[in-house]
């Protein structure tokens, strides 16, 4: 599609957004703070839970104080035990076009391009994000340095030292509020590392070199690989909701008006491997191959 249609459609589709939530607003749907614990709590999400979350502000309705109120239900259904993740990547597009036209990704300035809600998470002063270019996450809670300090220099973002690959080893739960696999299935790259020689070319053969400015502002830099467009192109992550679910590590729930996904982040990660390798289901094929 060309930009320019790109563009109008984007902002087509923004201000319908809008004109519905305001509606909403009118009509004196609100869905408060205190809606969201109530609703995360009867889901299944409880204190002392490492918790990673990808979002869709406008996909739940209208939200008494936005952002702030999504992310305050989420920290106290969680706890001062809990911990509490978001990706926020400075990137919206393919990777490869990204890096190649990165200058710095700066850890304490570069913007989420994942929501308002990953954006006013990674603001606050309690959280601490890791360090690599493509695929950062913020963390609040008590291991917060577990999951974010070996980031940086891993030559992709999804590692054992990942924090997408540490929420699967601490047991942890993965929502996708208003969003989907097909828009928010980064956990499933993990398995793309986790084998030997993935059968599929997921990785421009080019590796990068990446400046990375850390909270410090100290300027460092590191190699990292990007994913190949192409492959990408091939992606059918939503074909792997019907497997996941009837493995029962999968359960689609509703929080406001957003149909969202609860998922055990150990049992994606054991579930992928195994189907890998006794059935050829990944991504790019969720029904299995030779």
């Amino acid at each position: 599609m060309p930009q320019f249609l790109l563009d109008w459609y984007r902002f087509s589709k923004k201000k319908a957004v809008k004109a519905q939530l305001e509606n909403d607003k009118l009509k004196g749907e609100i869905i408060t703070k205190e809606d969201l614990i109530r609703q995360f709590k009867s889901i299944g999400l409880k204190s002392g839970d490492h918790l990673l979350v990808h979002s869709s502000l406008s996909k739940i309705g209208f939200v008494e104080h936005g952002p702030k109120d999504v992310v305050e239900a989420l920290l106290e259904v969680v706890g001062p035990k809990g911990n509490l993740l978001m990706p926020n990547s400075p990137n919206a597009e393919y990777q490869l076009h990204y890096i190649q036209t990165l200058d710095c990704f700066d850890v304490k300035n570069s913007p989420s391009k994942l929501g308002v809600i990953s954006e006013y998470f990674r603001l606050l002063p309690d959280a601490k994000r890791s360090a690599h270019p493509t695929e950062p996450v913020s963390c609040i809670g008590p291991d917060a340095d577990y999951y974010t300090e070996d980031h940086f220099g891993e030559l992709t973002p999804y590692t054992s030292k990942s924090p997408f690959y540490r929420i699967s080893e601490k047991g942890g739960k993965i929502l996708y509020l208003g969003v989907t696999f097909d828009n928010a299935g980064t956990n499933l790259h993990t398995l793309e590392d986790a084998v030997d020689n993935f059968k599929f070319p997921v990785y421009s053969q080019e590796i990068f070199d990446a400046k990375v400015r850390l909270s410090n502002g100290e300027v460092l830099t590191m190699k990292t690989k990007v994913h190949n467009p192409e492959q990408s192109k091939k992606r059918k992550c939503d074909g792997l909701i019907p497997l996941f679910e009837q493995k029962g590590i999968l359960k689609k729930v509703k929080i406001g008006k957003a149909n969202a996904l609860l998922v055990d982040a150990k049992g994606l990660l054991d579930t992928m491997i195994d189907e890998y390798h006794n059935n050829g289901v990944t991504m790019y094929t969720p029904n299995g191959s030779e």
